[in-house]
């Protein structure tokens, strides 16, 4: 699968669309939270799209990150050890996914396998990433490390909690909405299809 030569026509501009949308800024903030988050247990990875997924491709450091998020001992990924294998590297991609998605990453939100390790859709990588970080400050249990301005704040219940008496209030009230005829009236209508008489 790795071995693919260079795609043309209507392939290669699918994947250069895809590929415009990796964003160099945000892989910046996601590298500063991935080593704030994993402490000193992981390497900086060299700079651009090719070295993010080269520092990703191995499930290592995805695995670490998702253990952080944990109370220690209380990791869903056991078992982390860095392998030159393909099939070793992808199972340690599925498990950091699987993780994420017991974690609260909705699964739409998620990113196939291929996708990190070929290298065909780094965007949805970082949009993954992306939102396992708001997820993390949203939940406030404090296992997240870093700054919580780096990622978009999730939406929060407001739950509203009325009386009795306000809730009965608003049963004698007829909203406009429901179809009130106040002020309407039939004047002047002809039926439908007549035509419109001009005089």
């Amino acid at each position: 699968m790795a071995n693919r030569g260079p795609s043309y026509g209507l392939s290669r501009e699918v994947q250069q669309k895809i590929d415009r949308q990796y964003d160099p800024e945000l892989e910046q903030v996601l590298v500063r939270w991935i080593l704030a988050q994993c402490g000193g247990d992981v390497a900086q990875p060299a700079p651009g799209r090719d070295g993010f997924q080269q520092w990703l491709k191995d499930g290592t450091v995805l695995c670490q990150l998702i253990n952080s998020l944990h109370p220690r001992g209380q990791g869903p990924v056991a078992k982390i050890q860095a392998s030159a294998m393909a099939f070793k590297q992808m199972e340690q991609i599925s498990q950091f996914l699987q993780a994420a998605e017991r974690y609260g990453i909705a699964a739409t939100d998620i990113f196939q396998t291929v996708d990190l390790w070929e290298g065909k859709n780094m965007a949805c990588v970082q949009r993954t990433l992306m939102n396992l970080g708001s997820l993390a400050v949203a939940k406030g249990d404090g296992l997240f490390v870093g700054d919580p301005n780096w990622f978009p704040k999730k939406s929060q219940e407001n739950r509203r909690v009325f009386s009795e008496d306000k809730l009965k209030e608003g049963q004698s009230v007829i909203g406009l909405q429901m179809g009130t005829n106040r002020g309407a009236s039939q004047a002047g209508m002809t039926g439908y299809g007549m035509p419109r008489q001009i005089l």
